[in-house]
């Protein structure tokens, strides 16, 4: 007996891998997107910082640029600089 495959739907799922479910920022789940983005995924990414705290990268950008002075991390205050 031989079996014809006429249509198949192809589907996926995806996960970031954080510390936490939800940005400290707008509190919004890292599997969906920042108040700015209508797509989660490549278009809104998550970035850490050396402190290990992880934010969407549109909310980190617009808290340090907010707090231009001194760029602290909105979690722990430590000094916010991008892990590598």
């Amino acid at each position: 007996m031989k079996v014809k495959i006429k249509c198949w739907n192809g589907v996926a799922t995806w996960l970031w891998v954080a510390n936490d479910e939800n940005c400290g920022i707008c509190r919004m789940a890292f599997n969906g997107c920042c108040p700015d983005c209508k797509v989660p995924g490549d278009d809104c990414p998550l970035v850490w910082g050396q402190c290990s705290h992880c934010f969407h990268m549109h909310c980190i950008l617009k808290w340090l640029h907010a707090q231009q002075a001194q760029q602290h991390c909105p979690m722990c205050r430590q000094e916010w600089k991008f892990k590598e």
